[in-house]
């Protein structure tokens, strides 16, 4: 029989895109023997074993101050010299705010019984990576799981220190599979790119992304090995089955802590992308599941792109409905020669009958001419009965910008049952649309102006095909 684990990786606060991903997982039936956490993941992991189900982690993580997890030492701290600074702040933040906010009880913790969990920190007297069983994970210890060096201080537990076990390995496939298991599923959202930059924070960023891959392509080799021996007929820790990994990651890099801190991007969008990279990859994945190589998680360097936030509501039958559409152009400067080219979509809706809804990924494309310039989106949606598409359709004539800020829409189920209607942006709304721009790939402030320039650059032009209209 299969023994099913979860493999939750770090990522910092960008964890927030797990919740997404789960939540995939979850409508596709998926559930787990085992759940395994590191750094990051750790707070994933013990959201689960708390007992909350995807739904009401997604409404805890977009609840969630993300400036709580920012908490400064005691002032005498940093009257010291820098070089006898323990860190740049302090946990308080986590502890206090963070943990409650996110429903994280460790009682509960403990006590669950579902599946079985276990907490990687890293022991640094012994430079070692212990798995504490969920059934003995106490605050301090899972704290000092996501208290990365330099940035939080190492935890003192039991005449020990602990500390964030990131720069030992990001994720313990081998953990799980010395539990018995034969199917793990990775949720992994560090970058891995060939990309070399400069500056303090992208060359903390990069000894991060050497250590979590190095130790994970390691740890993929380790299992090829146990799966060619058991394959022989040998009795590998007392299995000859095999093992298969499947790892979830994003397509492209997604964006640093750092931008969530300053409000750059938000909880909803990682959650969103999180379910659009889980769809994708649960739509496509190969019968023995990831290649056990060091490509499992490799990406390309992102482009010049950009992201733009729009959100509109109006009244429905039975209710409010509204959504948030976030249009990701990948490659601005492609996109600015081709104006109708498509851009990705992502997103969330809500409808009074239908509930919260994730968009599963989808397009937007802009169309038409002059007066009849528009923004068209389609979007797939996971309905309780199968996938059905959210439509929305955007004027965009010249000379008449308050017109963008009423939205023809339209769900289409998947027996032809429809909903549809109108949604207006607010003038709040349609501010903030503009105000949200903000660039991907961008790492100096020279690549943040280019980008504005292209966007200026893309919404002078007209497109080239021609408008395709929303029922109403």
């Amino acid at each position: 029989m299969t023994r099913r684990a979860l493999i939750l990786a770090g990522g910092g606060i960008r964890v927030a895109w797990q919740t997404g991903a789960l939540a995939a997982l979850d409508e596709d039936g998926l559930t787990f023997d085992h759940g395994d956490g590191t750094s990051g993941g750790i707070f994933t992991l013990a959201m689960l074993l708390s007992g909350q189900r995807p739904d009401e982690m997604i409404r805890r993580w977009t609840a969630l101050d993300i400036r709580s997890f920012v908490s400064p030492l005691p002032l005498r701290s940093y009257l010291r010299s820098p070089t006898d600074w323990v860190a740049f702040g302090g946990s308080a933040g986590v502890r206090d705010a963070v943990l409650p906010a996110l429903g994280i009880d460790l009682d509960r913790v403990r006590a669950a019984d579902t599946m079985t969990g276990s907490f990687n920190v890293a022991d640094f007297a012994r430079k070692r990576c212990v798995a504490i069983p969920h059934t003995e994970i106490d605050e301090d210890r899972l704290v000092a799981g996501v208290s990365l060096a330099g940035v939080m201080p190492a935890v003192e537990h039991g005449g020990r220190t602990w500390t964030d076990a990131v720069w030992i390995q990001d994720a313990n496939l081998m953990e799980a599979v010395r539990r018995g298991c034969d199917e793990l599923w990775v949720l992994w959202c560090i970058g891995n790119t060939p990309r070399w930059g400069a500056g303090a924070l992208e060359q903390y960023v990069h000894m991060i992304e050497m250590s979590a891959t190095g130790a994970l392509s390691g740890e993929l080799e380790a299992i090829a090995d146990l799966n060619r021996r058991r394959a022989s007929g040998e009795p590998v820790l007392g299995s000859t089955d095999q093992v298969t990994v499947h790892v979830i990651r994003p397509d492209l890099p997604i964006p640093l802590d750092p931008d969530l801190v300053v409000g750059r991007i938000d909880a909803e969008t990682l959650i969103a992308m999180g379910y659009r990279d889980a769809r994708r990859y649960l739509a496509t994945r190969p019968p023995g599941g990831t290649p056990l190589t060091e490509d499992a998680t490799r990406t390309p360097a992102r482009e010049l792109g950009a992201r733009i936030t729009l959100r509109a509501s109006g009244a429905t039958d039975g209710g409010r409905f509204g959504y948030t559409l976030v249009l990701e152009a990948d490659d601005l400067a492609a996109l600015s020669r081709c104006p109708d080219a498509e851009m990705g979509v992502v997103g969330t809706l809500r409808h009074p009958r239908l509930g919260l809804l994730l968009l599963g990924g989808g397009t937007a494309r802009l169309t038409g001419h002059g007066a009849d310039r528009r923004l068209e989106v389609r979007a797939d949606v996971r309905l309780h009965d199968g996938v059905g598409e959210l439509a929305v359709d955007v004027p965009l004539p010249r000379g008449r910008p308050h017109a963008a800020r009423h939205h023809a829409w339209r769900i289409t189920g998947p027996h032809d049952v429809a909903w549809s209607g109108r949604a207006d942006m607010t003038a709040g709304q349609a501010v903030r649309a503009l105000a949200s721009f903000e660039p991907s790939g961008a790492h100096h402030l020279t690549d943040r102006a280019r980008a504005l320039g292209l966007a200026i650059r893309l919404a002078r032009r007209d497109g080239a095909a021609a408008p395709v209209r929303v029922p109403a």
